[in-house]
């Protein structure tokens, strides 16, 4: 383990049994759990992983754990992450079951944000103990995941007889477990996807725009703009829009649908959606007024014509500032 990672353990008396760890799968995210649940005292005995990267990332995180086959991982480990793509994880599951690699009273984790238990069924059935923890995080798949895991939160799915112990493991790794039910679990994962996946799409297309306006740095101008609306959202919520989509300012709206069309294509039906979707929020929300709402709907409507005429480009100037 990289000697500058460091965690508080917990007191011995608070720990659950001390268990043997492996790992399907040593993509970015694997790896990182059981590095974590070393430094609360568990033991990784072996980790499955085939490409390069992923070799290279286990012998970084958990030097001295054998490279295995996923069969000899579940042959050598009390708890078993899984740690492979959503679309990947149910064949995974059956087929470690009907080979009979599952083992009774076996603990059996994944990491999917999408699952709850029932896609670990076939290892339940196999007498397996199965549970879902999902770490909201972005991952690098370094060492510096480990630190990041203090304070995350991780979506904890599991039979009520075993919420205990998932929720134990959770703490150990540094994190909050949040109780998600089963059914509710698409819709969960759907949220965290608009929220962090498409954040990094308008933030990379917003970086790109600044660029061909010749801005020399827009990280540097971002950083501080998004900073503060992440901060606002997250505190205020929709009370935080702000902008001419919020104001009414069509005309503004108008130019900023002309010069995408003019300079970047690509991002209208972005720009086009997310306005829509602030300006109905902003009405509902009372911070747009009825009155300037129906010229803004007017821009908004997917049209070639929706820059002309009075909510033209020509007529963009008199809101930009207010």
């Amino acid at each position: 383990m990289n000697a500058s990672v460091s965690k508080e353990p917990l007191d011995a008396r608070d720990r659950p049994a001390r268990l043997t760890v492996g790992v399907v799968g040593a993509g970015r995210v694997g790896p990182v759990l059981a590095a974590s649940l070393q430094l609360a005292g568990h033991r990784p005995v072996a980790v499955s992983g085939v490409s390069d990267a992923s070799v290279r990332r286990a012998a970084a995180l958990l030097p001295d754990v054998p490279l295995v086959t996923p069969a000899e991982v579940l042959a050598r480990a009390e708890l078993v992450l899984l740690t492979v793509p959503d679309d990947a994880l149910p064949g995974l599951v059956e087929g470690l079951a009907e080979t009979g690699a599952v083992r009774p009273g076996q603990l059996i984790v994944h990491t999917s944000g999408r699952y709850g238990t029932q896609v670990l069924d076939p290892a339940r059935r196999a007498g397996a103990l199965p549970l879902a923890l999902h770490p909201v995080m972005t991952f690098t798949g370094t060492s510096v995941d480990v630190q990041r895991l203090a304070g995350c939160s991780f979506g904890v799915t599991a039979p009520e007889e075993l919420r205990l112990a998932a929720e134990a493991l959770v703490i150990e790794m540094g994190g909050e477990p949040e109780w998600i039910a089963e059914e509710a679990r698409p819709l969960y994962h759907a949220a965290l996807a608009l929220g962090a996946n498409h954040l990094v799409t308008l933030v990379t297309q917003s970086m790109e725009l600044l660029g061909k306006a010749g801005v020399s740095a827009p990280d540097r101008m971002l950083g501080p703009l998004l900073g503060a609306a992440l901060d606002n959202a997250l505190r205020s919520g929709d009370a935080a829009l702000t902008g001419p989509v919020a104001r009414g300012d069509a005309g503004t709206v108008a130019a900023h649908v002309h010069q995408l069309r003019t300079h970047a294509p690509q991002a209208v039906a972005g720009y086009l959606a997310m306005a829509r979707t602030t300006a109905d929020r902003a009405l509902a929300h009372g911070l747009l007024k009825p009155e300037f709402a129906e010229d803004l709907l007017d821009v908004l409507s997917d049209r070639e014509n929706g820059t002309n005429g009075k909510n033209g480009p020509e007529d963009s100037g008199q809101g930009e500032n207010r």
